[in-house]
């Protein structure tokens, strides 16, 4: 029988901008006596990232411009919000002006809404999470931390988002940043049980696993980093841009 193994981490604290990541994800699997093992993958919720990084803020001090004006006047926002969200945005993919959505491109490539940004679990009323500002060189250096701290060469990390998706109904976790192992597994090339070649298949098996994470992570739990083990992947020094399907290829914008 195959398997795998995911396990959250808990007793972490809040995380602030005081707060080491990967020293903190050390200390608590110390403090509990748990073993880290080659190719163990490591999944750390942005939320926690944003906070480290500071990037939370207070939008009582931000200034609306005439555009953030006009959309807020449109959707219902807070002009500070849709303010922030154009400064976060490579520019808007769609306004949905009766349901008050905005979906835009990220200064980082992603399609989402409202830039990714976000008020659940931050203390104060004005304060908004931003998404971390290069989550692949967050996770690359989290990586570093922990196969020094744990003495293990093929570890690997993944950073996590919730978003929604075209076509279907629910939210779901995507990776939006990750270090030490290839995003894809790609099956171009091979040829599948009945021995016919595939030519197109790559599993985005990081986003497969933001996936399985968030079973475990939820939005209530506490548990923001999730050890999982037991997965075949490849190794690979680069991040997770490659997840993301450029313009030119994509036949719904």
């Amino acid at each position: 029988m195959k398997k795998m193994e995911i396990c959250g981490l808990v007793g972490l604290p809040e995380f602030d901008e005081n707060t080491d990541v990967a020293t903190t994800i050390i200390n608590n699997i110390v403090e509990q006596n748990f073993d880290v093992f080659e190719k163990d993958i490591f999944l750390i919720t942005q939320k926690i990232i944003s906070k480290a990084e500071g990037r939370i803020i207070d939008i009582s001090g931000i200034t609306p411009s005439n555009e953030a004006s006009e959309i807020s006047v449109r959707t219902g926002k807070d002009p500070r919000l849709v303010e922030l969200i154009l400064r976060e945005s490579r520019g808007i993919v769609r306004i949905d002006e009766a349901r008050g959505i905005i979906i835009s491109e990220t200064n980082h490539g992603f399609i989402c809404a409202n830039a990714g940004i976000d008020s659940s679990n931050i203390p104060g009323k004005d304060n908004v999470s931003l998404l971390p500002l290069n989550p692949d060189q967050s996770a690359s250096a989290i990586l570093q931390a922990l196969r020094k701290g744990f003495d293990r060469e093929s570890l690997a990390v993944i950073i996590t988002d919730t978003f929604g998706r075209p076509w279907r109904q629910g939210h779901v976790n995507f990776a939006i940043g990750s270090a030490g192992l290839d995003p894809f597994m790609d099956y171009r090339h091979t040829e599948d049980a009945v021995g016919k070649k595939l030519s197109v298949t790559r599993i985005a098996l990081a986003d497969e696993l933001a996936c399985a994470a968030e079973l475990m992570t939820g939005k209530f739990e506490n548990i923001p980093v999730v050890l999982v083990r037991g997965v075949r992947f490849n190794f690979l020094n680069g991040g997770s841009q490659s997840l993301l399907r450029g313009k030119e290829e994509d036949l719904f914008r």
